[in-house]
């Protein structure tokens, strides 16, 4: 875990909810797929935790959805300011899993971590397939950084506006080897029941602290219960117990 203040170098506007800020220090190191920041916004009391989207040595990529005053007030934020974060948090995501033709399925904020986990495979010379979700055609975001990555794209939308329409699951193809995902817990839970393969399950929750001090993020598994930001947020599937 490191403890920097980071250089906003970039804060933009992707869609009408999503914003994409890239931040920078000398000192900062590539992120593991799927681990997350944790930043310091002045004037609010906890942090807000945002997945890594993308990274190399000395920066780093978020992209954010508004949701309240908090995350307003970063969206206000512009180039050259400061913002204090703990990064390299959270256990990531594990390639040496996946097999030779594994798939990615995000959803709304849950694409973000897909970007830099679909990075790293390609790097490894695998195949990726990857499934974006979103509610209409105004909220996707990213589909063309994946595209240029070499990956196999599938948009589905809830309204069927743009690409396939219905749910992630409802687009899944035969052939793969593994799955990596990240979105709401209803989406997961389906991907869960769809899947017929291994896989890991990255998780949201709210975090006091981000580096598990608190145990306010607690969850249930076969083997007890784990920290979503410090046992997580990434969980294999055949550990996850579902909660009514």
């Amino acid at each position: 875990m490191q403890d920097l203040n980071l250089t906003i170098k970039e804060n933009i506007r992707l869609t009408d909810k999503m914003w994409k800020m890239e931040l920078c220090h000398p000192d900062l190191e590539v992120q593991k797929p799927g681990q997350f920041i944790n930043l310091k916004i002045d004037g609010y009391f906890l942090r807000r935790p945002i997945s890594v989207c993308d990274a190399t040595n000395g920066e780093v990529t978020i992209i954010y959805a508004v949701v309240g005053k908090g995350t307003t007030a970063l969206s206000e934020m512009t180039a050259g300011q400061k913002v204090q974060a703990l990064c390299g948090l959270g256990n990531g995501y594990d390639t040496s899993l996946s097999g030779d033709k594994p798939l990615l399925l995000g959803g709304g904020a849950g694409v973000p971590p897909m970007y830099l986990l679909a990075k790293q495979l390609r790097s490894e010379g695998k195949p990726v397939a990857v499934i974006l979700g979103f509610n209409t055609a105004s909220e996707i975001f990213y589909d063309e950084e994946f595209y240029k990555l070499g990956c196999r794209v599938i948009l589905a939308t809830a309204d069927g506006s743009l690409g396939a329409k219905g749910f992630v699951t409802d687009v899944m193809p035969e052939d793969y080897t593994y799955v990596y995902t990240c979105g709401p817990e209803p989406m997961l839970k389906a991907v869960y029941k769809k899947a017929e393969t291994s896989g890991q399950f990255s998780f949201e929750e709210r975090m006091g602290c981000g580096f598990g001090a608190c145990m306010g993020c607690s969850c249930k598994t076969i083997t007890g219960y784990k920290r979503i930001c410090k046992d997580g947020p990434v969980l294999r599937k055949e550990e996850i117990l579902w909660e009514d």
